[in-house]
């Protein structure tokens, strides 16, 4: 996706919908708050035309999107309320680490307290029938 100092137009914004669209489905509402890509005739003609509703966030109401309000409370408090980033790179790695633990580590009350993306363990390759490491990938002890 192309940005625009910063900025998606509403032409980066179709352009990602649709790919959501193909693979996942048209939905009934897009819903969307009042940024100016969202705001756009373009995109608002073209969720009409694909069979799909709006349904806007009017301003002052977080309450209307109340995933998006939760997270970036948790993000707030839990993050950047208690962190001094010195460097973009410092930014960048201590958000990550977060992120990473936020969707495979913490636990999610919506979710039964587990974690929306549980990390995947990684079995040892396979060397036959007898379901052992391969001797090849276990370290030398000479």
């Amino acid at each position: 996706m192309h940005r625009h100092q910063g900025r998606q137009k509403a032409v980066d914004v179709i352009d990602v919908l649709s790919d959501l669209f193909i693979l996942r489905g048209i939905p009934a509402h897009v819903r969307c708050d009042n940024g100016p890509e969202f705001i756009a005739k373009a995109l608002r003609e073209w969720i009409t035309l694909v069979g799909a509703k709006t349904a806007y966030i009017m301003p002052g109401s977080p309450w209307e999107n109340g995933y998006c309000e939760s997270f970036n409370s948790k993000l707030r408090d839990e993050l950047l309320n208690g962190e001094i980033f010195y460097t973009l790179k410092e930014a960048k790695i201590i958000i990550e680490g977060w992120r990473q633990h936020y969707n495979t580590v913490r636990p999610h009350s919506s979710l039964n307290d587990k974690p929306p993306a549980p990390e995947a363990t990684v079995w040892p390759r396979q060397n036959g029938p007898d379901s052992t490491p391969a001797v090849a990938d276990r370290p030398s002890m000479d």
